[in-house]
């Protein structure tokens, strides 16, 4: 026989996964952070609105397929222009 749940059990398990969440944003956070400073970005005064726009091309070159159509439009109607400011660089993905 399924052994019932009480709300207690329910409450400990939605606080478990709430820490846990809290833990995958910090890991997150700290991995993107390491990369900024590595590529220098951390010296540069970027606007937030421009870290915006820049993070969410990058979401958008790494989203899966299935994803891209639910936000309403593809990878080329996010890009800009880069105006022949600055190059690309190969950056390695190891951690």
């Amino acid at each position: 026989m399924a052994v019932k749940s009480t709300i207690i059990d329910i409450d400990a398990q939605i606080e478990k996964l709430r820490e846990r969440k809290k833990l995958l944003i910090v890991k997150s956070a700290g991995r993107f952070a390491r990369a900024a400073t590595k590529a220098g970005l951390a010296e540069m005064e970027i606007s937030d609105e421009e870290v915006d726009r820049i993070i969410e091309e990058i979401a958008v070159r790494f989203r899966k397929p299935e994803n891209k159509g639910a936000r309403g439009g593809n990878a080329a109607s996010h890009r800009q222009t880069n105006r022949g400011a600055g190059t690309t660089t190969a950056v390695p993905h190891d951690s």
